[in-house]
Formats: C-alpha cells, sequence, structure tokens
C-alpha cells in the first residue's frame, strides 16, 4: 500500500481522523517509499555501494502532539524493505557504547564497526524525536549519518525543531553545522503544521491528579496504545532507565525517580526526551523523607521549567503532600496546581 492508501484505510476504520497537514506530509514519506521499493545497488555490506539519487529520508518536525510519531510508525509499517524503528537516543547511546568496544579492540576507526553492522540490517532507520542535547552526539552523529548514507540506508525522523535548530546555543556549535546542511540537502524537511493538538485531545477534559490512586493504566494506554519501547538515557556516565516509555510518553514510579540517588542532571536528561511524563504513588513528603523531598522538588521544578505535560497519583492534594514548609513546598504545591491546568505542555 502507498502511504496515502494506508492512511485512508486508518481513516475509514475510524483509527484516525482526517487531518489536511497530515496529508500533506504523507506526498514526501511517499517519495522515499517508493524510492525504497525500487531495487538498489549496493556492494558487499554496503561498502562501493553508488549514491542513490533522490532524498535519503524525511525530516518531520513540528509542534507537540500532531501526529508526526503516527506518521513515522506508518511509514515503518509501509517501508518495502527491512526498517529498524527506534529513539534517537537509544540510538546514539548504542552508537556510543559500540565505539567503546571498538576502540577497546584496537579498531582504528572506531564508528565502522557499528555503521557497517547498521548497514548490513536494514535499509532504513526511523528515529523518534530527533534532537541533539550532548556534545558528544553532536560531535558524532555528523560522521555517523555520513556512513548509513553511503551505505544506502534511508532515515526518516521526527523533531520538535526545524534542522537550523538543532543543538542551538550547544557548545562548539560551528562543528555541528556541517551535519545541518547534511539533513538539508539529503533529506526531505517538511514541516508538520497541524493547529490541532492531538495529544492534548486525548487529555482534554480528563484528570491529570489522582489521589489515592487512579486509572492511570487507561491513562497510559490512551497516550501509547499500551506499547513501550523502554529509554535508557545516559547520564554522567552511568545510566537512568525508564522501562515505560513510548512517542515521548514515560510513565515512572515516585520510588523509581525520587527514591534513587538521582539529581538535576537526571531530570534535565529526562525532560528532553519526554513530554509527558506518568509518575505514580508519591506518598507524603516529612522529615523522614527529606532526601526525596528534596528529589521531588528539583523533578517538579525541572518539569515545570521545560513545560512537560504531567499526569501525577499522590496520597494527598499538593498543598496537603507536606506538612507546612518543612521543604519549602509553597511553590512545588503552586506549580502542580498550574500543570494540571488544560493545555498546559510545551510545544517546541
Amino acid at each position: 500500500m502507498t502511504m496515502q492508501e494506508l492512511y485512508a484505510a486508518r481513516v475509514a476504520d475510524g483509527t484516525l481522523s482526517p487531518d489536511p497537514a497530515q496529508e500533506a506530509a504523507l506526498a514526501p514519506l511517499e517519495r522515499v517509499r517508493a524510492k525504497l521499493a525500487k531495487p538498489a545497488r549496493r556492494g558487499f555490506l554496503g561498502f562501493g555501494a553508488k549514491a542513490p539519487e533522490g532524498p535519503s529520508g524525511v525530516y518531520l518536525w513540528g509542534g507537540v502532539g500532531r501526529g508526526k510519531s503516527m506518521l513515522m510508525d506508518l511509514f515503518h509499517e509501509a517501508a518495502p524493505v527491512p526498517s529498524r524503528r527506534v529513539h534517537f537516543h537509544a540510538f546514539m547511546q548504542a552508537a556510543h557504547e559500540a565505539m567503546h568496544e571498538a576502540r577497546a579492540a584496537g579498531t582504528r576507526d572506531a564508528l565502522a564497526p557499528f555503521a557497517q553492522s547498521v548497514i548490513a540490517e536494514v535499509r532504513v532507520l526511523c528515529f523518534d524525536e530527533m534532537q541533539i542535547t550532548d556534545i558528544t552526539d553532536a560531535m558524532l552523529v555528523g560522521r555517523l549519518f555520513e556512513k548509513l548514507f553511503a551505505g544506502g540506508v534511508h532515515v526518516v525522523t521526527t523533531s520538535n525543531r526545524v534542522p537550523d535548530d538543532l543543538y542551538k546555543d550547544g557548545l562548539n556549535r560551528a562543528l555541528f553545522l556541517p551535519f545541518i546542511d547534511m539533513v538539508k540537502d539529503r533529506m526531505i524537511v517538511h514541516e508538520l503544521a497541524a493547529a490541532r493538538d492531538y495529544r492534548q485531545d486525548r487529555l482534554s477534559g480528563q484528570q491529570t491528579y489522582f489521589v489515592g490512586g487512579g486509572a492511570l493504566d487507561e491513562v497510559w494506554a490512551a497516550l501509547t496504545s499500551g506499547a513501550s519501547e523502554g529509554l535508557t538515557l545516559r547520564v554522567k556516565g552511568r545510566d537512568l532507565r525508564l522501562d515505560d516509555f513510548a512517542s515521548g510518553v514515560a510513565r515512572a514510579s515516585f520510588a523509581d525517580l525520587c527514591g534513587r540517588p538521582l539529581g538535576a542532571a537526571d531530570y534535565l536528561a529526562l525532560a528532553r526526551n519526554v513530554r509527558v511524563l506518568i509518575l505514580t504513588d508519591v506518598p507524603k513528603l516529612d522529615r523522614r523523607h527529606g532526601n526525596e523531598a528534596r528529589r521531588f522538588v528539583t523533578l517538579i521544578d525541572t518539569l515545570y521549567e521545560a513545560r512537560v505535560k504531567l499526569i501525577i497519583s499522590a496520597e494527598a492534594e499538593p498543598e496537603a503532600l507536606s506538612p507546612g514548609d518543612v521543604f519549602e513546598f509553597e511553590r512545588t504545591a503552586s506549580r502542580l496546581r498550574e500543570m494540571q491546568a488544560e493545555g498546559w505542555g510545551g510545544t517546541d
């Protein structure tokens, strides 16, 4: 099926609602899908392969909740060649780990074995939520994409940012600019300028703060269709693992995020990669929970500043979570209230 046929089928069976902006994004995706359906001339494991004519992928960008991940998933389903769907951050982490192993083995070009393993496995990589915030990723991604494109791999990726805003204000950004030029030269850059935020629609009128538990499994299912690919964030040489993550939505317990020795760097990494957080089982906080309470305050401050949508289950209302001003909790309670407002959440 073409992208247009697949989209029309989903509209017909009621899975999707027709959206002109989404329909406009089908054309560049179909252009790449049709190209992939033709026989490709490739050398052994990509070596010596003739550079393919036409675009090497699609860079689909736009606001949160507009349907970018859904369209990418449709492309992944329709791809006529081996395709892998992976969160961008997880893929880059795998690249770094593979390079570490290659260096330990004395490999001169530590990136080559990883790139060739990808080239040998797939012809399409579908990246969800491309964003560059780490200098090590910024310095690596250009060389990696150059090798993948040369090996005949195509890339379909989503992002909240136009390519020119990737790694904006980052350290040594001048060294990163050739990658932006590569994206604009080799890929079709398409803005999904939908007016409707479907993620907010799914949350519209829905309760987002539950006292004493709540139907959070149903909320998770509504936002992710119950699917989970997980996400591992590399922070200062260690891993922060989220078992429940899909399409920018994460679910974790208070113990997961505040009961362990995490800090601002961990929460910043979380906020950069998650647009909706379902946080469960927040207890009342007193002096016995001093460390956990301080982490919770830092977590809420970080999510607030990043305008991450928060859905939470807690033992008490925000104002009653901490007795008096034991942890200077008044600001946190106020922010928890504000984050329950209709339409809260970022669009960058």
